[in-house]
């Protein structure tokens, strides 16, 4: 009868092995992540997509651009630019509007649906829209009181949001 250490069953040099790798892949992915992920701050109009300079140049004509901040990764690119009066207009890689923070302004009517407007217009008087968010399937507003409301993207109300 042998008398010694017993390996348990459920480790193995193998399985460990196994482990390091798994880790040290980890590990790769988010380093390359983390290289990818670079901001960059730039008041370069040019750097953005035609779509988000035509926008910029409708809606906000005499307003110059502060500065642009690039927000790039792996899988996105989305531009973030903030005009001289403190307002914020985000862009996905393609120029698309993402969302403008107006801030102490006013979202330019251009940028906001009819219905929408119409329906702040009549149902909120004395208001504005100060922020408005472009989601895939809705669009987000906030008015100057701070109250947010959430409409379809045919400008139907849906909601107020908390």
């Amino acid at each position: 009868m042998r008398v010694g250490y017993a390996r348990p069953v459920f480790f193995s040099l193998r399985d460990f092995e196994m482990k390091k790798i798994f880790a040290l892949l980890v590990a790769l992915v988010f380093s390359v992540g983390a290289i990818y992920a670079r901001d960059k701050v730039t008041s370069d109009v040019n750097v953005l997509p035609q779509p988000a300079r035509t926008l910029l140049a409708k809606h906000f004509p005499k307003i110059a651009v502060n500065h642009i901040k690039i927000d790039s990764d792996v899988f996105s690119k989305d531009y973030d630019v903030v005009l001289q009066n403190g307002t914020e207009v985000s862009f996905d890689k393609d120029g698309n509007l993402k969302e403008v923070e107006a801030g102490v302004n006013t979202v330019p009517d251009g940028l906001v649906l009819k219905p929408i407007r119409q329906y702040v217009k009549s149902n909120f008087k004395g208001r504005r829209i100060v922020s408005l968010d472009v989601d895939r399937n809705s669009y987000d507003i906030e008015l100057s009181d701070g109250l947010e409301l959430k409409f379809d993207r045919a400008g139907n109300f849906l909601r107020i949001d908390d």
